[in-house]
């Protein structure tokens, strides 16, 4: 070998020496990068996770019902793996979301607030609308996840044993266009409750209230989505069609619906209805917070619970079930809840928290009882029963 040649070689292994020497380099460097990014998404979790309220645990642990039984009953399903990613990808949404929200609050405090802050308050109060939503229409994929077959033939014989009649097929003798109409239109009602009485405490800035609205319907929701998949039902629309002489006909209402169902229609979920159920639940919310809402719900409520009957949405006897299971767990859950409010919570900040059912911990804000003897959201009565309550505590021996 002359010298060149050696030289040349030379050269080739010292290449390969720095290679080697560059290679291993970047794998210590890749996985001391690996070792520090598993801790700061660890720490970003954690702080997800704490910026979640209440209506964030019962989203969360609905996505994860599901996603269990999707994961259980895969062999149901034509793609199970794409559901469960898009249920994991909407709870990255809800934790991401919930984490700049936090975040950005955090930053903007100030004696001004910030357009940032407005914007992610905005839509960290008004997403569990489009989650709603889309818990909904995801149902027409979960129908037959468990139970094959629907289960209607129960649902007609129960209301058969409770009225005498089909009642959907009893009541088309009082159908006419005008009141189709109107009956469509108690039944389109339903998407403006939540809405309103949501807008109206947003406005207010009445965080508590509006976030004990939004959670404990997310929860009459869960229970019912869950309760459709374990138990699919079609609708009258679908299990009794041909028992009538022919569709409901009437003005541009009911035109409206029958776009809005042709394009939207899930079939399955009719049992519970989750229209009474976020009815009753905004009703509720109105009871408590917004006294004279209530009273201006009160009617378009009753009406939209028998447009369910008589649009052939659902079965009369679980219209019923739905109200009265739905207002007796509100009546007991109540009581626990006034508690909370009146008990003090030790080590916890007092400045209420944002998407929480009763705040961050400590006394509810005191809104004062104005000058002639009323209040604002009933918050006088509130504020002297809890200070009879801890003067009682006090004194106990």
């Amino acid at each position: 070998m002359n010298s060149a040649e050696r030289q040349n070689h030379g050269g080739h292994e010292d290449a390969i020496a720095r290679g080697a020497a560059g290679g291993g380099a970047r794998t210590a460097d890749f996985e001391a990068g690996g070792q520090r990014i598993a801790p700061w998404i660890t720490r970003q979790l954690a702080a997800a996770w704490a910026a979640c309220g209440a209506f964030e645990w019962v989203a969360l642990g609905y996505l994860a019902a599901s996603s269990a039984l999707i994961a259980v009953f895969a062999e149901n399903l034509a793609h199970p793996v794409k559901l469960v990613s898009v249920q994991a990808l909407v709870a990255t949404m809800i934790l991401a979301l919930c984490l700049v929200e936090a975040w950005v609050r955090e930053r903007a405090r100030g004696p001004s607030e910030t357009f940032s802050a407005k914007f992610w308050r905005f839509w960290r109060h008004w997403y569990p609308h489009l989650f709603f939503l889309f818990c909904f229409e995801e149902l027409g994929k979960f129908v037959h996840l468990v139970t094959p077959g629907w289960q209607d033939a129960k649902l007609m014989a129960a209301d058969h044993w409770l009225t005498g009649v089909d009642p959907a097929v009893w009541l088309e003798q009082f159908a006419t266009p005008a009141r189709n109409d109107f009956m469509q239109f108690a039944y389109l009602t339903y998407f403006g409750y939540l809405l309103v009485l949501g807008g109206v405490l947003y406005y207010r800035r009445d965080w508590r209230e509006y976030w004990s609205v939004m959670t404990y319907s997310a929860t009459g929701y869960a229970v019912g989505y869950v309760i459709a998949i374990l138990f699919p039902i079609e609708s009258p629309w679908f299990s009794m069609a041909g028992a009538w002489r022919g569709p409901l006909e009437g003005g541009p209402i009911t035109a409206t619906i029958n776009f809005i169902e042709h394009f939207g229609r899930v079939r399955g979920a009719a049992f519970p209805s989750e229209h009474v159920a976020g009815s009753v639940a905004a009703l509720w919310g109105a009871w408590r917070h917004r006294r004279w809402l209530f009273w201006v719900m009160l009617p378009l409520v009753a009406c939209m619970c028998v447009s369910t009957v008589w649009g052939r949405y659902h079965y009369v006897g679980w219209v019923m079930t739905t109200e009265g299971s739905l207002a007796t767990e509100a009546d007991k859950t109540s009581g626990a809840k006034y508690a909370r409010k009146c008990k003090p919570q030790q080590g916890i900040s007092t400045r209420p928290g944002v998407g929480s059912l009763e705040g961050r911990g400590g006394y509810p804000p005191i809104k004062q009882p104005t000058e002639d003897g009323g209040s604002r959201s009933g918050s006088a009565r509130r504020y002297w029963r809890c200070a009879a309550a801890r003067a009682r505590s006090r004194h106990r021996p």
